[in-house]
């Protein structure tokens, strides 16, 4: 089966790199492992940034209509503190909160009606290279089959594990930051309020999403998790990490009193936050893949959609001939690092102030003191920053 391009992943990076491409009449398949609608861990925010490209890629109406309510302010709950901020906002609006369960599915949809062929479920197990073209090998259940183009575009996002050349090779570090998310329904969250909540240990967030769920999600060291775990009696880790955060946020005590869970805890990891290759051996790398920032920033839907935006611009220049892609790749990676390393940096800097020992407690008296930083915060971690061609 050929075509003039392969997407591995679904999600949100991969969706908008399929669309757009088919707009332009590529013929294009994208592979994911997974049936949709799925739920997953993810912070479920999206930038005002990004408005102007969901319309560009069909999707802008229905995101509308469904996700939650402006988010106007930022906030911060940590100990006994409480404090809010404005939210800065975007030429194109400010942003609100759609599940991954309906944002994903949604732009599946709009990638079908674009004309990308959608293999689901179905899992790439290979790729290899002969001249110009690619060939992936996939499973649909016990059938294997293969496909080939000369563009290989790898949205299979950073936790996923195989014998691809573009997925990262595991390690297992103290401080490794594992990631889990819950919803619940009756939450006393004041609807345009996001706050960042930091504890011993981790950090979070929350956000009232569609359907009026507030959304909780959250990371914790490897080292903090065990020893959380081991206090508890090795009780289950969400169950744990829920616990401390309880523990050591009033602010969330308070929003969530009196809340119901809406579905099981869901945990993944470890992140890997840093910048990576956009390009390499022959891929192109768009989502989390390419690279990502800390979650404490919210900006992780925003950079996959927007980078698989940033690399379909430069195929697209680079036209059909399928010519010279080592030089589109580089063009690809100076696009990725001029729109997203300012907020990559500024997350890792937020981060390792919130993670270091007792450093909560510094976090809460600065903030405290100074709440403009948190609309600062927010400012440098791209919650203004134009997407290019829009």
């Amino acid at each position: 089966m050929m075509h003039d391009a392969i997407v591995i992943g679904a999600g949100p990076a991969g969706s908008s790199t399929a669309i757009a491409l088919a707009q332009h009449g590529w013929s294009v398949a994208m592979v994911e492992k997974v049936v949709f609608p799925r739920r997953k861990v993810c912070g479920e925010f999206m930038s005002g940034t990004s408005l102007a490209l969901l319309d560009q890629l069909g999707v802008g109406e229905s995101w509308r209509a469904e996700a939650g309510p402006e988010i106007r302010r930022v906030g911060f709950f940590s100990g006994d503190v409480s404090v809010e901020a404005p939210m800065p906002s975007a030429k194109t609006g400010l942003g609100r909160a759609l599940g991954r369960d309906r944002l994903d599915y949604v732009l599946l949809q709009a990638a079908e009606r674009a004309g990308v062929e959608i293999l689901q479920p179905c899992k790439a197990v290979a790729i290899r290279r002969r001249d110009d073209l690619q060939f992936v090998s996939v499973e649909d259940g016990q059938q294997q089959k293969v496909l080939s183009a000369p563009i290989i575009i790898a949205a299979h996002g950073s936790w996923e594990t195989g014998k691809l050349p573009s997925q990262i090779e595991r390690t297992s570090e103290a401080s490794d930051l594992f990631g889990f998310k819950a919803h619940f329904t009756g939450a006393k969250l004041a609807p345009d309020l996001m706050p960042l909540l930091v504890f011993p240990g981790g950090y979070g967030g929350m956000v009232t999403a569609d359907q009026g769920r507030a959304s909780l999600s959250c990371c914790i060291r490897r080292d903090a998790l065990s020893g959380l775990r081991r206090r508890s009696g090795n009780i289950a880790a969400a169950d744990a990490v829920w616990r401390h955060v309880l523990a050591s946020c009033r602010g969330v005590r308070t929003v969530l009193a009196g809340a119901e869970l809406d579905g099981p805890w869901l945990a993944a990891g470890p992140i890997r936050p840093g910048i990576r290759a956009c390009y390499d051996q022959g891929i192109f790398r768009v989502g989390n893949i390419a690279g990502e920032s800390h979650p404490v920033i919210a900006e992780g839907i925003s950079m996959a959609l927007q980078s698989g935006w940033l690399l379909a611009r430069e195929l697209i220049a680079l036209g059909k001939s399928h010519e010279d892609h080592d030089e589109a790749g580089r063009r690809y990676q100076s696009a990725w690092r001029r729109q997203f390393s300012t907020r990559v940096h500024a997350a890792a800097l937020i981060a390792r102030i919130a993670l270091g020992p007792g450093s909560e407690t510094v976090m809460r008296a600065v903030i405290k003191n100074f709440p403009a930083a948190l609309t600062l915060g927010a400012r440098l971690s791209g919650k203004t920053q134009p997407v290019p061609g829009f």
